[in-house]
């Protein structure tokens, strides 16, 4: 059965494989209506003139720009921005609730504190770094811009970490603070 299949599909690919019998103009196998004989075929070396017109350049669903971009796509909502930081913020992929105050090294002129986040990473703070996932505030209504908020190491004291965080647009709140122990209560002491 298979060998018949195969025989029968050699036999209707044979003729398109006989490249001196195709002809590429429209009247070039028919003259009077009659067949054309293989020696009036066109040469292989002649080319057929394609004419295009300009509704053929113009994109739609049938015809796309293969250069054109599609990222704005996938982009965020432009009416939807968002200012970034343009601080270094040192644990920007974890909140300040997830991380965990682990040590402090209290030297007078230099203090240093060590929190370690959810993966087991550590990471080493000084006064004046940034830290945490931002909180994105909204202001200005609708059409208004979003901001990025950072907790800011404040002070490093002995036995806890003080943060503190302002909100520029609000220079008439004072900045929120947040304190993070050494050993909060119910974690055992080794």
């Amino acid at each position: 059965m298979n060998r018949a299949l195969a025989l029968a599909l050699f036999g209707l690919l044979l003729p398109l494989g006989c490249a001196d019998k195709i002809s590429t103009s429209p009247n070039a196998g028919s003259q009077g209506g009659k067949p054309a004989a293989a020696s009036s075929a066109l040469p292989a070396t002649q080319t057929v003139k394609v004419d295009y017109a300009e509704s053929d350049f113009v994109e739609s669903d049938r015809n796309r720009d293969p250069f054109r971009t599609y990222a704005r796509l996938f982009a965020p909502d432009s009416n939807k921005r968002v200012t970034k930081n343009q601080r270094q913020v040192v644990v920007d992929r974890y909140s300040v609730e997830e991380l965990r105050l682990v040590a402090l090294v209290g030297s007078p002129d230099y203090p240093r504190a060590m929190v370690i986040d959810p993966s087991g990473r550590g990471w080493v703070l000084k006064r004046g770094d940034f830290l945490g996932r931002p909180e994105i505030v909204h202001v200005g209504g609708t059409n208004g811009t979003d901001y990025q908020l950072n907790w800011r190491v404040d002070r490093i004291r002995d036995g806890d970490l003080v943060l503190s965080r302002e909100d520029p647009a609000q220079p008439g709140v004072p900045p929120a603070t947040r304190v993070i122990t050494l050993h909060p209560e119910g974690e055992k002491v080794n």
